[in-house]
């Protein structure tokens, strides 16, 4: 028998009352109900500077690394700032490359402070088929965070549903069959 999925989730977030972390939480719920098993790498307890190709081990670079590369699945939450995804994210992400992130299953969740973050999901699906992850296609926006969260439990039952849904997905398809690169992945010249 082979052991469960482990599943990884990273909040693009440092807030203390982070929106996005409790998004990420919930999700991971998912994931530990679908029978997997379910961490959360807080960007908080890693110290990653901005990405600096001369120094790519900088800080905790190393060790942020190998938890994700050792994942069978990654969700990867942000709040949206500016239209698009956290640069505390986006640093987190400068850190890795295919081999963290090539053939394994991602999914998505953004909030807002207003309406749907879209393009923030958009923009974090882009960046995963550059690195040739396979992104679930069940995504997660969550608009006016502020209004969807009472005492950290998320207060709409669909969006309930549908953050604990990406998380089971990601039990599900963590060991899909992955596609041919794609051709965002091919373009991605300097990333190998």
């Amino acid at each position: 028998m082979s052991d469960p999925p482990h599943v990884v989730g990273i909040a693009g977030s440092l807030r203390d009352r982070s929106y996005t972390r409790l998004g990420v939480d919930r999700a991971l719920d998912g994931v530990r109900r679908a029978g997997g098993t379910a961490e959360l790498l807080d960007l908080r307890e890693f110290d990653l500077p901005t990405f600096d190709a001369d120094r790519d081990e900088a800080g905790d670079a190393a060790a942020f690394k190998r938890r994700v590369r050792e994942a069978d699945a990654v969700l990867l939450g942000t709040p949206m700032y500016h239209g698009s995804y956290s640069s505390t994210l986006k640093t987190a992400l400068d850190y890795c490359g295919f081999e963290e992130f090539e053939d394994k299953t991602v999914g998505l969740l953004a909030v807002a402070g207003g309406g749907f973050p879209v393009t923030a999901l958009e923009h974090l699906r882009s960046v995963c088929r550059a690195l040739n992850a396979w992104v679930i296609p069940h995504q997660v926006a969550v608009p006016r965070a502020h209004a969807q969260f009472d005492d950290g439990d998320l207060v709409d039952g669909d969006l309930d549903g549908r953050t604990l849904t990406l998380g089971r997905r990601a039990v599900q398809y963590a060991d899909i069959e992955p596609d041919p690169d794609s051709f965002e992945g091919e373009q991605n010249v300097g990333a190998r």
